[in-house]
């Protein structure tokens, strides 16, 4: 693929520490100017460089001979900032040999797909997929996740690509940056396929039925994210009508409300539109439509640990006995639903939907069959779906529960759902308090806050081994978690930033306080430790 020069050229460039950009097992930073304190970081010349970066590591991983051209598929999501950065994707790509194929507006499991997919008409498979999105982040935000037929890329492969880049750009400040346009980028209607297959998979599992929704009312609301094809693509094409259905129109400001199925605003948009319109169901997705959540037909919310429950009754029909791995934060009421009521085993690892997944890999690798792997914040994996975190693919699963209860006569309305996690004990107060420490106190004593975080930890897990009221959970992956007055409370460390936080749940808010003061007695002597959230909760 040749690349023409143009005539545009960027003079001067700003020297960029390519590591802070990482973000776990993404890419994350500010592609739009204008919020005060937020200076752009993902430029075109940065974006080029990090394109050119995870070309450089695909050619390495994939070692083909000359004879064959890798190709890489790039999708987006609603944001401002995508056309700009899908084309500095696209130059990035094509100045290391490869060919680029746009797929324009997608979604982050479509792009996953497009590594699985065979078929030479829509040239795919693609050997290596870059999805452009920030998630639920603000407007000015965007970033970059990876893939390959084996999954989502994993933090050291992030780092590795992020070096890489570092490298390509260096060679821009030495040489001089100057834009040049790809030719021979291909452009594909990849979602017509995604959406097609997920069809293909409610009419299979509703007996070949061709429209097994028909006579549901199923309302969605996408945030003007990515999501918006669900009503019109998937929904109708199976019979339901989607009447009432908001926000579905991509619009990247997100005038209406952070595309995101854990914020309050989103979650009472949704809740709302169901009742209006009397509707039997209602779907949100976030902005890249890796994560979803639901509302039955009496607008209960089935989010957090209802979703988890809901799809953990569902995985344990279909293999029973199984493990359902979760994130630290899911409730013991959770556990004891998984345990009890399903008959499963409950797997609490920590927080990081990678981890989550990570996580039940490698039990299936020695010997533990899990089949679901799934966070509080709606990241949702199933081993029949490649261990991909796909919110549409979550929601084809409550879908085929629908349809299956349909053709069965139990009639069109969501209560087959609602008695799914019929049993399951939640907390009357669940609070999440961010304790953070300032990075400039003195009494840092020269150690980064990730340091300092694991010495509080450290010290409340000593103070609590000696308190009688209080039990240490003895299979813990991440922080401190406590059980004790009726509930439990989870202290961690942040993946990412200098923030511990505090979960505590119990059956009253006079316990949850008790929990609050335990922890505050015990970290108090820690001055770098903002405890300003928790010292407000526990006031009387």
């Amino acid at each position: 693929m040749a690349a023409a020069s143009s005539a545009t050229a960027i003079p001067s460039l700003d020297k960029v520490d390519f590591l802070k950009l990482q973000n776990g097992s993404d890419i994350r930073g500010v592609a739009v100017s204008g919020v005060e304190g937020e200076p752009v970081s993902l430029t075109e010349p940065v974006t080029e460089a990090i394109a050119a970066g995870f070309a450089a590591w695909l050619l390495d991983k994939k070692k083909v001979d000359a004879s064959r051209k890798l190709r890489v598929s790039i999708g987006h999501d609603s944001r401002i900032s995508a056309q700009k950065l899908q084309d500095a994707v696209s130059r990035g790509i094509a100045s290391a040999g490869l060919d680029v194929v746009q797929y324009g507006l997608a979604s982050t499991p479509a792009m996953f797909n497009s590594t699985l997919t065979e078929d030479e008409a829509i040239l795919c498979p693609a050997d290596g997929a870059i999805m452009i999105t920030a998630s639920h982040l603000p407007y000015n935000r965007n970033g970059f996740k990876f893939f390959t037929s084996d999954g989502g890329l994993g933090k050291n492969d992030i780092k590795d690509i992020l070096e890489r880049a570092a490298s390509i750009y260096s060679n821009f400040l030495a040489k001089g940056y100057s834009v040049k346009a790809s030719e021979s980028v291909k452009k594909v209607d990849y979602m017509a396929v995604y959406t097609s297959d997920l069809v293909k998979a409610v009419r299979k599992a509703a007996g070949n039925i061709e429209k097994p929704l028909e006579g549901f009312h199923i309302v969605v609301d996408a945030g003007n994210g990515a999501g918006g094809f669900f009503a019109a693509k998937v929904l109708e094409p199976l019979g339901a009508i989607t009447s009432g259905s908001q926000f579905l129109e991509p619009d990247g400001m997100f005038p209406n409300h952070i595309p995101n199925p854990e914020d309050k605003a989103a979650m009472k948009a949704i809740t709302q539109a169901v009742l209006d319109n009397k509707a039997n169901l209602g779907i949100i997705f976030d902005t890249d439509v890796d994560r979803s959540a639901a509302v039955d037909s009496t607008g209960r919310e089935l989010n957090r640990n209802r979703l988890i429950a809901l799809m953990s009754a569902i995985v344990l029909e279909e293999h029973p006995g199984t493990t359902i791995v979760t994130d630290s934060v899911t409730s013991d009421g959770l556990t004891s639903f998984i345990e009890k009521k399903l008959g499963g085993k409950h797997h609490r690892f920590k927080r990081g939907y990678k981890n989550v997944i990570d996580e039940a890999i490698r039990l299936n690798s020695i010997g533990e069959e899990s089949h679901l792997a799934i966070e509080t914040s709606g990241h949702g994996a199933l081993k029949e779906n490649h261990w991909l975190d796909d919110g549409a693919y979550l929601m084809v699963k409550l879908l085929n529960k629908l349809a299956s209860a349909r053709a069965s006569g139990k009639g069109v309305g969501s209560k087959v759902l609602t008695d799914l996690v019929e049993g399951l004990e939640e907390p009357a107060i669940a609070v999440e308090l961010r304790l953070k420490i300032n990075q400039n106190h003195p009494d840092l004593k020269g150690r980064s806050f990730r340091e300092y975080g694991e010495a509080v930890l450290q010290h409340l897990g000593n103070s609590i081994a000696s308190n009688p009221k209080l039990q240490k959970a003895t299979v813990n992956y991440e922080g401190v978690r406590v059980s004790g007055f009726g509930g439990w409370f989870l202290l961690r460390l942040s993946l990412h930033d200098p923030v511990l936080p505090l979960n505590i749940e119990a059956p009253s808010h006079e316990d949850a306080v008790k929990l609050g003061l335990e922890v505050s007695a015990a970290v108090k002597e820690f001055q770098a430790l903002d405890t300003f959230a928790l010292d407000k909760f526990v006031q009387p």
